[in-house]
């Protein structure tokens, strides 16, 4: 009996998410954008599919460029599991991101990868729902736009279960998405 219990408590940690969590989990609030595979962008078009959703724009020097790095490690080490999950990338920069410059961006990282994109007004209305900030940034090149830097984890059902904060690995996306596909 004891080593049963020891077992069950040693397995739920084990299924922990490694993310910070959101208790309890709710909706994943729904967006209707661009994609930069040229269809309309909704999170409802991948229920079925662990969905890692962040925010960022193709002219970020700094953290857009790793995140989409890791996230591409993690999803080529999650092997045949990586069917089952869906990186979508909303670009915080819609006077320079346009659909093609979002896929050919993307593409360089993953080519599975989804970028999104469309108005302003869209696309602050789709930060705002999910708390994320994007401020232009005075620089001399005029590229600098500062911005949340946290991936959403999104369940197959379509539930926002998790945010994985900046610098984290791509064994820490695996270990979580994995326990997100077993759910």
């Amino acid at each position: 009996m004891v080593a049963l219990a020891l077992c069950l408590v040693i397995s739920a940690r084990a299924a922990a998410l490694k993310a910070g969590v959101f208790e309890p989990p709710r909706q994943a609030p729904e967006l209707s954008l661009r994609g930069s595979d040229g269809g309309e962008l909704k999170l409802s078009r991948y229920r079925g599919k662990v969905v890692l959703l962040g925010f960022g724009f193709t002219n970020c020097a700094d953290v857009c460029p790793v995140t989409l790095a890791v996230l591409a490690s993690a999803r080529k080490n999650l092997g045949e599991a990586a069917k089952d999950v869906q990186v979508v990338y909303v670009t915080v920069d819609p006077e320079r991101d346009d659909a093609a410059r979002m896929r050919n961006y993307l593409a360089h990282f993953d080519a599975s990868f989804i970028g999104g994109t469309g108005t302003p007004a869209q696309l602050e209305a789709v930060r705002k729902s999910y708390g994320v900030h994007a401020n232009k940034l005075a620089s001399a090149t005029g590229n600098a736009i500062d911005h949340s830097s946290s991936i959403y984890l999104i369940d197959r059902e379509g539930k926002l279960r998790a945010m994985m904060p900046y610098g984290k690995s791509a064994g820490d996306y695996v270990h979580d998405v994995k326990v997100l596909l077993q759910k």
